[in-house]
């Protein structure tokens, strides 16, 4: 117990700032979203369909980001620290293709909404806000780059400051460009959009100058593009974005579905992603420090602290989860009219949130598992969990209850968070499996035989 108790300090230590400088990434889409709330119903909803193409393709960063992330901690834990640079700028130039791809993708989306049959208010006013958010993922893919390399090596705390700087200045021009204050254009949904792609750019800069001027071994002199590198990379990010792709993909395609129900259950299925996806980032940053420190411990052939480190995250889990169960639970009232005063949407919502409370143990104990398997280099078998609890299990239970047994947005909710739990089991009982093993696998390859 003392050894897990003296790992549980140094995992908070790391785990801080990356948890509060993933709350302010979440920020930039609450003050979007209660903000943009304010404008209507319709002009939520609009935002709740932006939500589907961000999460489908922000996905596919944040793989290549762990990936990063992973290499480097296994680096800094076995002291080779001179290679993190290789790593670094062969991410940063995936992460600009990437974007630069991802921008494409999302401009030319409108016809695909078309046909999947959304509201056809929430489609008048969709272009507005999508010309500014599909160019600013092009400068968030190489934001989540920096910031993993920076985390790997126990220096998460110049990111930190700059990310929050990034929200401040995201909420100001929100009260600008949105509403219209102090003598700016009042440009509504288009003002949020704006007001996010202007705030990327600088913290893209910020970050970047940042890391070039506190780390003397970065340069971009001689560089050499190196294909086993990136190929390195992309076999470890593939599978990691392939598990992801499949959860948010369960919830995008069932918001689809929720669409064509109508603007007011997307308004509510909006809230209570936005509540669930917030508290998410809490055990998310409790699990990209366990990755990290795993992949440290892994790094210097520390097998028993690789254990100690996760089950004192794991019981910190529960405690943080447990806390947020019981505060959706009892005032989804009060957070759902935050959102829109509408009477209608607030009870509509409030059901929602009780379905997000119940399923928040599970959550936090799933992303804090994967994260920890994903330091071991575990990513083949986790993908084929997710594809089963997600895509065999929740998504027709979700789709059967939402109109078969005509629950609606209920059933949906329902649906996503009995995947969710599966999904949690079975990467805890393969965790302990792992961890149990006598001896541990060393090397990439005895890994990826489990």
């Amino acid at each position: 117990m003392q050894s897990i108790l003296h790992e549980n300090k140094h995992t908070l230590k790391l785990a801080f700032p990356i948890i509060v400088s993933h709350l302010s990434q979440m920020l930039l889409g609450l003050t979007d979203t209660l903000m943009v709330g304010q404008l209507g119903t319709v002009e939520l909803a609009g935002v709740a369909l932006m939500n589907i193409l961000i999460h489908l393709v922000f996905v596919l960063g944040v793989g290549l980001a762990i990936a990063v992330s992973v290499q480097v901690s296994h680096q800094h834990g076995s002291g080779q620290e001179t290679g993190g640079e290789a790593i670094l700028l062969h991410g940063i130039i995936l992460s600009l293709i990437l974007g630069g791809l991802v921008w494409l993708g999302m401009q030319s989306s409108m016809p695909a909404l078309y046909l999947l049959k959304q509201p056809t208010e929430v489609l008048a006013i969709f272009p507005q806000y999508l010309k500014w958010i599909a160019p600013s993922m092009a400068f968030m893919m190489p934001i989540m780059i920096f910031k993993s390399y920076a985390e790997a090596q126990n220096r998460p705390w110049g990111v930190f400051w700059v990310q929050i700087a990034g929200v401040a200045l995201n909420i100001g021009l929100n009260a600008l460009l949105i509403f219209g204050h102090w003598g700016f254009p009042r440009m509504e949904l288009e003002g949020a959009g704006l007001a996010t792609f202007i705030a990327r750019i600088l913290t893209l800069l910020a970050l970047g100058n940042f890391l070039f001027r506190t780390t003397p071994t970065l340069t971009l002199k001689g560089l050499s593009f190196d294909r086993r590198e990136c190929k390195s990379l992309l076999r470890l990010a593939t599978p990691i974005s392939a598990q992801m792709l499949m959860e948010f993909g369960a919830f995008s395609a069932s918001a689809i579905l929720i669409g064509q129900l109508g603007s007011l259950p997307l308004a509510a299925h909006q809230i209570a992603l936005t509540c669930a996806t917030t508290t998410y980032m809490i055990p998310m940053g409790l699990s990209n420090a366990v990755s990290i420190r795993v992949g440290h411990a892994l790094g210097a052939q520390a097998i028993d602290r690789a254990r100690h480190i996760v089950a004192g995250a794991q019981g910190l889990t529960l405690l943080i989860m447990g806390t947020f169960a019981i505060l959706y639970l009892s005032m989804g009232t009060m957070i759902a009219r935050a959102f829109n005063p509408d009477p209608e949407l607030i009870a509509l919502a409030v059901s929602l949130l009780s379905i997000v409370g119940i399923f928040q143990l599970f959550d936090g104990i799933q992303v804090v598992s994967v994260g920890a398997l994903r330091a071991m280099k575990d990513v083949k078998i986790p993908t084929l969990l997710c594809f089963v609890g997600y895509w065999l299990i929740s998504f027709p239970f979700g789709v059967w209850m939402g109109f078969g047994l005509q629950w609606g947005v209920r059933g949906f909710w329902t649906g996503l968070a009995t995947g969710l739990t599966i999904a949690a089991t079975s990467m805890s009982l393969r965790l302990i499996w792992l961890l149990r093993r006598d001896p541990y696998p060393e090397t990439i390859e005895d890994q990826s035989l489990i």
